[in-house]
């Protein structure tokens, strides 16, 4: 393998957070860049993003990806396609919002990064923009008696199970990163039955029955702050990593009848 010299690479630093990576001739392979400098910059910047490098066929990219570490695997493999479906059994498929979440929640295992490949974008304008909030400057940034609170309690979610996904589980609210330590939100937002496929439940323990809408309508207008979220809008070709444990994520409407192609893997 041909190692990359990052120092030939434009790296564009995002606001509020994210990174964009560059290859200068447009033709780069993502197979000679080292995996350890990939994850300091996602561990840095939470979302790291490469342009001009070539797409990798679902083989290469499992077997590059294992190179990270253990991938997390599914029924359907390794890969998932994220396609708008017309007869779509899951929200993820359809034209509609994705509101913010963690991957693995109901997984054996939270990932460590995801990653995702574009093969097609939508057109400009056409929403599907996916959004990150930075949980780690959420907690960071609030008082500490809110922090204190926080620690003491846990989210109960249920969703209908499904094969190997669903049923109902309960986590803490805060949790801690794997390598900062730094603490972080495991929050997935609820999903009502009248606007969306596979709805959602979500109860938090320890706050009161009367409370219960307003502590989550408020932790999701806190996670929803502008200053805490970066939203991609995504170009064919785009190669993005995310730091799961850091963010909550989830992904704008589409307009219209837009649409987009991506894959994603998730590294353990």
């Amino acid at each position: 393998m041909t190692t990359i010299d990052a120092s030939a690479l434009r790296r564009t630093v995002q606001d509020p957070f994210g990174l964009v990576v560059e290859a200068p001739d447009g033709d780069a392979d993502l197979r000679d860049l080292a995996p350890g400098t990939l994850a300091a910059w996602t561990e840095e910047h939470r979302v790291l993003v490469l342009r001009g490098f070539r797409l990798l066929e679902k083989p290469a990219l499992v077997a590059y990806c294992e190179s990270w570490g253990e991938i997390l695997t599914w029924d359907f493999g390794a890969v998932l396609d994220l396609v708008i479906q017309d007869d779509a059994q899951n929200y993820l498929f359809t034209r509609g919002e994705v509101p913010f979440h963690w991957d693995g929640a109901f997984a054996r295992v939270d990932p460590r990064f995801f990653l995702f490949q574009c093969l097609r974008a939508p057109a400009a304008g056409g929403g599907g923009e996916t959004v990150f909030s930075d949980t780690t400057r959420v907690v960071a940034d609030a008082d500490p008696a809110t922090v204190h609170r926080w620690e003491s309690l846990g989210v109960t979610y249920r969703t209908e199970k499904l094969a190997h996904y669903g049923g109902e589980i309960t986590k803490p609210l805060l949790s801690r990163h794997p390598s900062s330590g730094a603490p972080t939100i495991r929050f997935a937002e609820p999903l009502p039955p009248d606007r969306f496929l596979n709805p959602l439940s979500v109860r938090v323990e320890g706050v009161a029955a009367a409370d219960q809408d307003r502590f989550v309508a408020d932790l999701c207008r806190l996670l929803h702050r502008a200053d805490y979220c970066y939203a991609h809008e995504w170009r064919d070709g785009d190669i993005l990593v995310a730091d799961n444990h850091a963010l909550v994520h989830g992904r704008n409407a589409f307009r219209g009848d837009a649409s987009r192609v991506l894959q994603r893997i998730q590294v353990i």
